[in-house]
């Protein structure tokens, strides 16, 4: 379905994608969170709060497979805004034969590591490219499967690092504990 939000929607996650290509060939996406970067979520956020506000969380049915993607992405980047992020998350749970399963299962742990707790789905990287730790590494790949993400091989779910060990991970980045901070993730 093509509406006036749905093409509204695929423009905004254009930009945040050509932004952040044009930072990474710049090397600019290193060292924290780059001004233009979150300016640019910062503004898609403001703009798909008023789409929300005009039809609810744009879903499949609503404005298009391409477009509710669209929004999930909007809503992933903006890591400025915890709660924007946790409220999209409960009406996307609301709409969950409305929107893709995948995107629900990122959006979960996104906000889980932001908020230095383990994840569920294993989605989210360490900066070393490791996987974050998650609730269960024995559940992980069932988990996955539920929600259409392909399985993680066992040597991958085997290197994942205990939920013990998240204070000790996140206090090798104090810049980045205390951006979490200002942002009130914690």
């Amino acid at each position: 379905m093509k509406n006036k939000f749905s093409e509204q929607l695929i423009q905004m996650a254009a930009l945040d994608e050509s932004v952040r290509e044009k930072l990474l060939k710049e090397n600019k996406l290193i060292g924290g969170y780059h001004p233009e970067m979150e300016y640019v979520h910062r503004q898609n956020a403001d703009e798909l709060k008023s789409v929300i506000n005009e039809i609810g969380f744009p879903t499949i049915s609503k404005v298009g497979e391409e477009a509710a993607e669209a929004a999930w992405l909007i809503v992933q980047h903006s890591i400025g805004e915890p709660e924007f992020m946790k409220d999209s998350y409960k009406q996307m749970l609301e709409s969950r034969i409305d929107v893709n399963p995948a995107n629900l299962a990122f959006l979960f742990d996104r906000i889980q590591f932001f908020q230095g707790k383990p994840q569920k789905y294993g989605t989210q990287l360490n900066a070393d490219g490791s996987i974050y730790p998650v609730m269960d590494t024995d559940q992980l790949n069932a988990l996955r499967q539920e929600h259409n993400l392909p399985p993680l091989p066992q040597d991958k779910i085997s290197s994942i690092l205990p939920s013990d060990k998240i204070e000790e991970l996140e206090n090798q980045n104090p810049d980045y504990v205390l951006w979490r901070k200002n942002a009130g993730w914690k």
